[in-house]
């Protein structure tokens, strides 16, 4: 894949704790082992009386893993046989042998793993940081790649607004240690409390289980010798990625694109600015718009009914093509096509 990321410095990989994925109903996991790379990849079953269906990959953000794609994939279990990767480094994968975080190493990895399963063309969901790796992805193997979903994708937004200037500054040299020191007597749980508020239009909904489990989850990842490693890596990953020009350009990435893409923003992220939705819609070439207003960064996790609703009307819509693509439709959370890029 063309780009002008370079990768680090190779190192020995570290090993996973020997404890699995925490599965929900009808998951199963499986590691795929590929030269210098160990994937860990999420499966949902198909319901009993179905058979033949599409193939769909999903792919996280940063901080993320598989599990935030469980209850999307599970509304959607019946239209797609959903696949959920843990990005090297992330989640239950271990850091790949060249220690490349770089969000043309990532999306190297999905195509390695696309090419080495042969599951193409694929439904391709990305969020956040997924999502600008899908984008790449969609760019550069058209043939992989069915349809485009990006929830809240990291395209470039210059500059950021400044709520998300905390986890921009996570890439400046100094600045996690500082956050360490000054965190250093949080526990699991509240830093669970402020990664949900960072994440979740309105993180009171979360219920209390979910939180026990996120942070039991967040407490494992942080015992992990390369957790703050991986995500200063890949933060630094995305900064770079929104300095590079030309053809390598996130934004000349996306006028790329030519499968037929689903944009969905949250008018409470305080990650990527609802503001970008617009531009989007100009940018990718067949594209329809779905903003909800409650949502934050992660509509999959908190919205999924409305997401999962999008993405069958995508799948309608390509499969009949009576309205011709590229004519920049939006629709509404609650009415359907409108010219109006609101939801409720």
């Amino acid at each position: 894949m063309p780009t002008t990321d370079s990768p680090q410095a190779a190192v020995a990989p570290a090993a996973v704790p020997p404890a699995g994925p925490v599965l929900a109903s009808g998951e199963s996991s499986r590691v795929v082992a590929l030269p210098g790379l160990s994937l860990m990849v999420r499966s949902h079953d198909a319901p009993e009386g179905t058979k033949g269906l599409e193939p769909a990959l999903f792919v996280h953000g940063l901080g993320g893993s598989s599990q935030n794609w469980s209850v999307l994939m599970e509304r959607l279990a019946d239209r797609v046989a959903g696949e959920a990767l843990d990005l090297p480094g992330f989640g239950h994968s271990p850091p790949p042998d060249n220690s490349d975080y770089s969000v043309a190493g990532h999306a190297r990895a999905v195509i390695r793993l696309l090419d080495a399963e042969r599951r193409g063309p694929v439904h391709l969901f990305g969020n956040s940081m997924g999502g600008a790796v899908t984008v790449k992805v969609a760019a550069a193997r058209p043939d992989l790649v069915r349809t485009l979903t990006l929830i809240s994708p990291a395209l470039p937004e210059v500059p950021p607004q400044r709520t998300a200037l905390p986890t921009v500054l996570a890439s400046v040299p100094g600045m996690p240690a500082l956050y360490l020191r000054l965190t250093r007597d949080w526990t699991s749980e509240q830093r669970t409390a402020a990664l949900l508020a960072l994440c979740y239009g309105d993180p009171s909904l979360v219920p209390g289980p979910t939180r026990e489990e996120a942070a039991r989850e967040y407490q494992r990842r942080l015992d992990l010798p390369y957790f703050w490693d991986v995500m200063v890596r890949s933060t630094r990953g995305i900064v770079n990625a929104y300095t590079l020009g030309g053809q390598h350009a996130l934004w000349r990435q996306a006028e790329r694109v030519l499968a037929p893409t689903l944009l969905v923003y949250g008018g409470r992220d305080k990650l990527v600015s609802v503001k970008m939705a617009r531009r989007a819609a100009r940018t990718f070439r067949d594209a329809r718009l779905l903003t909800i207003p409650d949502s934050g960064h992660v509509a999959m996790m908190e919205h999924p009914e409305l997401v999962a609703r999008a993405f069958r009307d995508l799948v309608f819509e390509v499969a009949d093509r009576t309205i011709p693509a590229g004519d920049g439709r939006t629709t509404s959370a609650t009415t359907g096509p409108t010219s109006d890029a609101t939801g409720s």
